[in-house]
């Protein structure tokens, strides 16, 4: 089965991502991942290993498809890195300060935490899902120096890449296995999100709630 024929039985996302390396070979990989970064409904978990097996099939060298989709991961962080400078401290506290439940001692936090975790953020951010396309936004806010934030976005998105490129390479016409180990993961890190913001939800009502007796009693 060629990369053709493989392209007409596929539907959805995976058979655009096809369609798209087809036309535009390895460049199309870089693009279809840009826009994974961009817009994280698009999973690069199905992306990558389908660009693997193109690859296989020999559309384009696994070299190629590496350094093109790496390139992608890059230029969407970039673009989303842009986002948060232009959005800017100031605004992003205006904001906060409008939003229910939410104070600006809660931000202080959070920018703290960033000011000593943010290499570590950006570039284990590459690798979890959903969050390697937010983690950009906060590092453009809190002004990341651009060289770095560069770097570290590469070398996450370069060992990301590679491990779900080669995956897709060898696995073959079996490449779609991958996306069911990294679908267990995606639903385990929005669990683990969704519990943690419960909790923290819960904590905030009960600490409103005491403040209000306080000031009544």
């Amino acid at each position: 089965m060629d990369t053709t024929a493989n392209s007409t039985e596929l539907t959805g996302i995976a058979g655009w991502a096809v369609e798209l390396m087809e036309r535009l070979g390895g460049l199309g990989a870089g693009i279809a991942i840009a826009l994974e970064n961009l817009f994280p409904p698009l999973p690069s978990e199905v992306i990558l290993p389908l660009a693997g097996f193109t690859a296989s099939r020999g559309r384009f060298s696994l070299a190629e498809v590496l350094l093109w989709t790496t390139l992608g991961s890059v230029v969407g962080a970039l673009a989303l890195y842009g986002f948060g400078v232009a959005l800017g401290r100031d605004r992003l506290r205006r904001i906060v300060d409008r939003l229910p439940l939410v104070r600006l001692s809660d931000l202080d936090r959070t920018e703290a935490w960033f000011a000593r975790h943010g290499d570590k953020a950006v570039f284990f951010g590459r690798m979890i899902p959903i969050f390697r396309s937010l983690i950009s936004i906060p590092a453009g806010v809190e002004r990341m120096p651009l060289g770095r934030f560069t770097l570290l976005t590469t070398a996450g998105s370069l060992l990301w890449n590679t491990v779900f490129v080669l995956a897709g390479y060898f696995l073959g016409e079996n490449w779609h296995r991958v996306e069911d180990y990294a679908g267990v993961l995606q639903k385990l890190v929005i669990v683990g999100v969704l519990a943690g913001l419960t909790v923290w939800l819960v904590l905030r009502l009960r600490q409103l709630r005491g403040e209000r007796r306080a000031t009544i009693g």
